[in-house]
């Protein structure tokens, strides 16, 4: 056997099996992936009031909030860089741009049109944003 073949051979004895001993070997209960059944489960239903109760004020929380709030929130997906305040870095400085230039700006990335050097970087990133995070992200980056 060849060392390429050795090579291969280890690699995915490694690349299959480590995974598979890591799952059978994390200390989780095996009845439940939360690692959390039975009176455990029900204690937490208790405290939190379950998922339904955990989603209902989620959503009600949000229905709360400002567009500025909510655009806050998306805005810690672009600190990395547009900076803390959008006064840019890797990316442009955003701060004292208008809201609606930030929306046309955004939809027309969320297309694939290209508007500087780094549009593939935002392709991706407007890309997963809906109309309305992109006007909550622009309310917020007027404030900046």
């Amino acid at each position: 056997m060849s060392k390429v073949n050795i090579s291969l051979v280890l690699f995915a004895i490694f690349a299959f099996g480590f995974p598979i001993w890591a799952m059978q070997n994390n200390g989780m209960d095996t009845k439940s992936i939360l690692g959390c059944s039975g009176e455990c489960y029900q204690q937490w239903q208790e405290d939190t009031g379950g998922l339904l109760a955990i989603t209902a004020a989620k959503a009600a929380a949000e229905a709360a909030a400002s567009p500025e709030e909510l655009g806050q929130q998306a805005y810690t997906g672009c600190i990395a860089c547009h900076g803390a305040r959008g006064e840019g870095g890797i990316g442009p400085a955003l701060a004292g741009q208008q809201a609606s230039d930030i929306v046309s700006k955004l939809i027309r990335y969320r297309n694939g049109e290209t508007l500087g050097n780094q549009s593939s970087l935002m392709w991706g990133q407007a890309g997963e944003l809906d109309d309305a995070a992109i006007e909550n992200l622009a309310a917020y980056i007027q404030t900046l």
